[in-house]
């Protein structure tokens, strides 16, 4: 039996290789196998996803944990270099841009084995991001690249990309958020929190430009704190925020804004159940500004750039930077009721894994068995 290895890194990875491995197992004659590299460790940022996702527990967990950018792609390479020699797939599945990524695909590169990267072709155009750093090398490296939406094909073919290897698949993080949603409907989770639907915000920052500067990170917090100031702002703190709040003394943001409210990280059904009846989200997270898309609710995205453009030209996202007052005023404009219109991409349907799980079939030469009922 042919034999697939998805590596799963980050909270943003399990979103999107779920809806794939459902999507196998369900019509395809293929063995799966999932690696943790450990990329996220904290159980409350990694494990509880697995359940609210319906994955089983990875195969393989390596355990790598944190460190700089060379340290942690480096453990990582060594780590998955023995699993492939071990189990010796036909395929490796990698999706997103995270450090996980690109170590697979340069293990992969080395040893031969074709490699497949879901999400390809996105771009910031920012080198100094290394995000945008590891989607570059995976794309190069990767034999199958599957694509979110037709801007991100065009990316590929700007640089030189065989049109053989660009697949058009849609974006698989949708799969996975419209079967949640269902679930994420029947929750409490407003009513645990105190609050109702479209009465309040939500805040997500976890990326080191925006939470290691405590200048930057102070500036952002003043500018969360207006926005308290007219409706509760829910904000699930990254660990890596809140250690930066800790270490900088910017507590005093919560202290003297009340309705600014902390929490801790949560699972991805709660999650989906807050951003689902969200007034507002800001975030610098990329995931984000596609599901705030998908949802219909109104994104600030807190960057200079974004490489999901087309949540800007189609979706209801906004790229309005770091500044304080830029943001005050965006999101005092969306709070008027001058926010702006978006409609769902084309591909963004809920099927990518299905037309992901078909091309791995053609892909390596085999048949798809009759559907049959996977796992939820």
């Amino acid at each position: 039996m042919k034999k697939v290895i998805h590596i799963v890194g980050a909270r943003p990875n399990f979103m999107k290789v779920a809806p794939i491995y459902r999507a196998i197992a369900a019509r395809t004659p293929l063995q799966q196998i999932l690696v943790h590299t450990g990329q996220h460790y904290d159980a409350k940022m990694s494990d509880v996803f697995f359940a609210d996702l319906g994955l089983p527990a990875p195969d393989v967990h390596l355990g790598i944990g944190s460190g700089s950018h060379a340290q942690q792609t480096a453990r990582m390479m060594v780590d998955l270099e023995k699993v492939f020699l071990e189990h010796q797939p036909d395929l490796v599945s990698v999706v997103g841009d995270v450090n996980s990524t690109v170590a697979a695909a340069m293990v992969t590169s080395k040893l031969v084995i074709p490699l497949a990267h879901v999400e390809a072709g996105l771009r910031s155009f920012v080198r100094h991001m290394p995000e945008e750093v590891n989607r570059v090398v995976t794309d190069r490296l990767a034999d199958l690249l599957l694509t979110p939406s037709r801007d991100a094909d065009a990316n590929l073919l700007k640089e030189g990309i065989d049109p053989a290897r660009i697949h058009l698949v849609g974006n698989v993080m949708i799969d996975s958020l419209l079967v949640a949603k269902e679930k994420a409907d029947k929750l409490t989770t407003l009513k645990d929190l105190g609050i109702t639907p479209r009465g309040y915000a939500v805040c997500t920052l976890h990326r080191a430009s925006n939470v290691d500067d405590p200048r930057l990170l102070g500036g952002l917090l003043s500018a969360i704190a207006h926005v308290s100031t007219r409706l509760p702002v829910i904000f699930p703190v990254h660990p890596r925020t809140r250690k930066m709040i800790a270490e900088q003394g910017l507590g005093h943001w919560f202290e003297s804004h009340p309705n600014l409210r902390p929490v801790d990280p949560m699972g991805y059904l709660d999650f989906v159940a807050l951003t689902a009846q969200a007034r507002l989200m800001l975030t610098d997270s990329g995931g984000l500004q596609e599901e705030t898309t998908a949802l219909g609710i109104q994104c600030l995205t807190l960057r200079e750039e974004t490489e999901r453009p087309i949540t800007v030209e189609e979706g209801t996202n906004e790229v309005v930077g770091t500044d304080p007052d830029t943001i005050r005023q965006a999101a005092d404009r969306v709070l008027d009721g001058q926010g702006k219109k978006g409609r769902i991409p084309a591909y963004w349907d809920g099927r990518s894994g299905e037309r992901i799980a078909d091309l791995f079939s053609r892909f390596l030469g085999v048949e798809n068995a009759p559907l049959r009922a996977a796992s939820a």
